[in-house]
């Protein structure tokens, strides 16, 4: 499912794939989403791997929330690959992709005008797919959350 996808007329284009939990039924990484970052232009065609955290999802949605032009957004980090997103006063949106040991470039493309609102959207299905299942009951100390289904 994609959490995030832009694409223009060019060929420009930036899709964060969730595939599903990292490691299902462990505690402490089961709520880790595994993701694949495919981004091409005439200069570049990659597929990297991004494992996001709900901080993670929590951070985009607000970052999504408040991206108007001259902000800035970004998702990843601490772990390795980071995604980062400028809005420009045009339209135009730079997307750098930082993945330290692998690749750093920067992508322009210019999304469709309603192209935060889809995110949102694309937000909950992810959300509503691979809810948050795990709580921490004390600093390290992970178990599950009393509303999960079996």
């Amino acid at each position: 499912m994609d959490l995030i996808h832009l694409a223009d007329a060019d060929g420009n284009r930036c899709i964060v794939r969730v595939t599903g939990r990292f490691k299902p039924g462990d505690p402490i990484l089961h709520d880790i989403l595994r993701a694949d970052v495919l981004v091409s232009a005439s200069f570049v065609d990659a597929r990297l791997d991004v494992f996001l955290s709900q901080r993670d999802l929590d951070a985009w949605q607000q970052d999504l929330a408040t991206l108007a032009p001259g902000r800035d957004a970004s998702i990843g980090g601490d772990r390795g690959l980071t995604l980062g997103f400028h809005l420009h006063e045009d339209g135009w949106l730079s997307i750098t992709v930082d993945d330290p040991n692998r690749l750093i470039t920067m992508v322009g493309a210019r999304p469709e005008e309603n192209w935060i609102t889809g995110h949102h959207e694309r937000m909950e299905q992810v959300r509503r797919t691979w809810p948050s299942e795990v709580v921490e009951a004390a600093p390290g100390i992970y178990q599950w959350s009393a509303d999960r289904e079996p």
